[in-house]
């Protein structure tokens, strides 16, 4: 028998044998990233996208989860994570699990994506393979687009071993000097920042009728395959692609920074030479003794070493969405407006299309009422950047005051900020530099912004500001009212067609007050500890999401029934765990959906019979948070940026927002009945291991269904 959840002072605190490790559990996330790619109903360029990004995943989980543990073995660190394992037994533990998978992946790239691909016209040519007229086109273009930019680097006592930077991709040459008859060791890196990873040949040479429609081979291949002009007069044994990922993580110690500015800009130039080795992806036909240099020149342990049956780096498949073949990609989804945000008449023209949307004053709809978004149904660039841009055109709105965590190039949010400030209006924006992987392209923005008259803070010392709020001010029949959008997702144009997330249109005055109270918080000496609506980590989220929780565990023993709904990113905070399986054997009825890590353990016999755990992967990132209590008959639900971590409850600043509308509650409360009963919908063992659903006929796919509604102009029903 397992053990119970136990307790320890005020906090519930969650056995090791409960718990699963988080490592494990991102493992197993990004293992369904690959289920997509090598699902057969998957078009095939969008096959080549989830191998991509399962790829990319991977790059940043070594860069700062796998580094963090290797960190940890280094400091000579003993303790235990919360599933009792050490970062030996963790490090261990991530090899077993992962080895397989890149196998899988290589399987399908070698044997099935090429293929069936090539059936299209697709041609993705290893070098030995192409004619002679392709050979010929191919060796002309490296002399001319590749030999100028190549430095080769040879390894002697007069040559120490190279710097290798993160993530680039190399090959291992073998020289031998036909005079001496002495072996040496050189390497070149593969430009592949500069230059196309897969280098189009013209379709003209392929010598087949009809000519097929892309041909490419890998820009390694061809740099490896005439690896004679770089070492003219001597003779090549032998060549070897390796790839080298390094400690990527940033550590900034704000307290002790005297500008986070420019502590943070040393931290990317840090990054982009990169710490310790972490991980050596070479080959698999590469010689044990290439193997051992290599592992001395970068000092990693044979357990360091991932040997490849294939091309390495396959984060590059995405450049072949850029192929023009729209039957091997997903349908286009372009989103609606709003309807709240729409003037009633709308028009069709003789071609079934809608003519131009009217715009009404987005204030006048929200003294209205609320606005419930789904993005990217509900097209962003006509709900949140029309409200702030209508807001900085309004000679009306005085100020206006929003979080920027990440956004995009050429972002209309960052435009509509400095036009409001050269209109004359309090702008402010906080600008988190520490958005991981983002913080070179914030802090050019926070540039941007600073010269245009923004006034840009960093948030709180010690704190990630993670949390979406915009804040608009403005002047009414001699009053001011505030105007709030509060979100799931990151204000950011690009990832708002490609995650599903949540936000909120409201002109509540509670909710107004509320967010002049954060800002002031974010951006002055303001200590406050309660909040009217809000749930702000790290003061009232932890507090108020266990209170919610254990009012269910009271309506259950009061025989009222208890039951929860909660879907997020990640669920690993112990403690929370704890709290669940307490509420699950007090008779609550729990219900997650989780997109990627969850520590909890369901359907353990007396710990967990009453939780069930799903995660839905599909074309579009899940990314919203949204919490239901049933509350003895008289449900409340909430929605935010916080997931249920020790980070986002603790080190980070989250807000999580009721929604109280009772129209708007019944569309959440159908679009999670939607997600619970996705028949493609991966359910989650005890054991940790997730299982697709098995079903007959059409499936049932959530994200599917919400574009056909939304097509239609309809919004989830509520179930009868």
């Amino acid at each position: 028998m397992l053990a119970e959840p136990r307790r320890m002072s005020s906090q519930p605190v969650v056995a090791p044998d409960l718990y699963i490790n988080r490592e494990l559990s991102w493992i197993e996330f990004n293992r369904r990233v690959l289920a997509l790619a090598l699902d057969e109903h998957t078009p095939l360029l969008e096959q080549a996208k989830f191998s991509a990004i399962f790829s990319n995943n991977l790059d940043e989980f070594f860069m700062v989860r796998v580094a963090s543990l290797k960190s940890q073995l280094e400091a000579g660190v003993t303790g235990r994570s919360d599933d009792g394992l050490t970062p030996q037994e963790q490090l261990e533990a991530i090899q077993t699990k992962l080895r397989p998978l890149l196998e899988m992946q290589q399987q399908h790239y070698r044997h099935s994506l090429k293929t069936h691909l090539a059936e299209y016209g697709v041609q993705l040519l290893d070098y030995l393979r192409l004619n002679e007229a392709q050979k010929a086109w191919a060796d002309d273009y490296f002399r001319k687009a590749i030999f100028p930019v190549l430095t080769p680097l040879a390894v002697d006592p007069a040559h120490p071993f190279p710097f290798l930077s993160n993530l680039s991709l190399n090959v291992a040459a073998l020289i031998r000097d036909p005079d001496t008859g002495r072996q040496q060791f050189a390497r070149v890196k593969v430009p592949q920042k500069i230059l196309p990873r897969f280098v189009p040949i013209p379709t003209e040479l392929s010598g087949v009728v009809p000519t097929p429609g892309y041909t490419a081979v890998p820009l390694e291949q061809l740099v490896a395959f005439n690896l004679r002009w770089l070492f003219p007069g001597m003779t090549i044994e032998g060549h070897y692609f390796f790839r080298i990922t390094r400690d990527a993580d940033l550590e900034l110690r704000d307290l002790e920074a005297d500008d986070l500015m420019e502590a943070l800009q040393e931290g990317l130039r840090k990054r982009r030479v990169g710490g310790e080795v972490v991980r050596v992806e070479v080959a698999d036909e590469m010689p044990e003794e290439v193997v051992h240099l290599l592992m001395e020149g970068t000092d990693v342990e044979p357990a360091d070493i991932y040997r490849t049956n294939g091309p390495l780096g396959l984060d590059d498949l995405m450049s072949l969405m850029a192929i023009p073949l729209s039957q091997l990609r997903d349908a286009p989804h372009k989103g609606r407006t709003a309807p709240a945000l729409v003037r009633a008449q709308r028009s069709q023209l003789e071609d079934g299309s809608i003519k131009q949307e009217e715009f009404e004053s987005i204030f006048s709809v929200l003294r209205r009422g609320d606005v419930l978004l789904h993005h990217p149904f509900d097209l962003f660039s006509t709900s949140v950047e029309e409200f702030l841009s209508q807001a900085a055109a309004d000679a009306s709105v005085l100020a206006i005051k929003m979080t920027l965590y990440r956004t995009s190039k050429d972002s209309p949010v960052v435009a509509s900020l400095i036009r409001a400030a050269e209109n004359g209006k309090q702008v402010m924006a906080l600008v988190e530099l520490k958005a991981r992987f983002d913080e070179d392209n914030n802090i050019q923005w926070a540039r941007q912004l600073e010269r245009s008259g923004v006034h840009v803070v960093y948030g709180v010392l010690g704190l990630k500001t993670h949390t979406k709020v915009l804040l608009v001010v403005r002047r009414e029949k001699g009053s001011l009212r505030s105007y709030a959008h509060i979100g799931t997702g990151n204000y950011n144009s690009k990832t708002s067609s490609l995650y599903t997330d949540v936000g909120l249109l409201t002109a509540r005055e509670d909710f107004g007050q509320d967010l002049v109270e954060l800002f002031n918080y974010l951006t002055g000496f303001s200590k406050q500890q309660s909040f009217r609506k809000l749930l702000v980590a790290p003061v009232t989220l932890r507090k108020g999401m266990e209170g919610l929780i254990r009012r269910e565990i009271d309506h259950a023993k009061a025989g009222r029934g208890g039951h929860i709904k909660a879907k997020m990113n990640a669920l690993v905070d112990p403690a929370i765990i704890a709290l669940l399986y307490e509420a699950s054997a007090a008779g609550v009825r729990i219900e997650l959906i989780i997109r990627g890590m969850c520590s909890l353990r369901p359907g353990l016999e007396g710990v967990s019979e009453g939780i069930t755990v799903i995660s839905v992967i599909g074309r579009f990132l899940e990314h919203s948070r949204l919490f239901w209590f049933a509350n003895g008959g008289q449900p409340e639900m909430f929605f935010g940026s916080a997931d249920w971590m020790p980070r986002n409850l603790d080190r980070r600043v989250e807000a999580v927002a009721p929604i109280e509308d009772p129209k708007l509650q019944q569309q959440i409360e159908a679009l999670l009945e939607l997600y619970l009963t996705d028949t493609g919908a991966w359910h989650m063992h005890s054991d940790g291991h997730f299982a697709q659903r098995q079903h007959s006929g059409e499936p049932k796919l959530t994200q599917k269904l919400l574009m056909e509604r939304w097509r239609g102009g309809l919004v989830p029903e509520a179930k009868a």
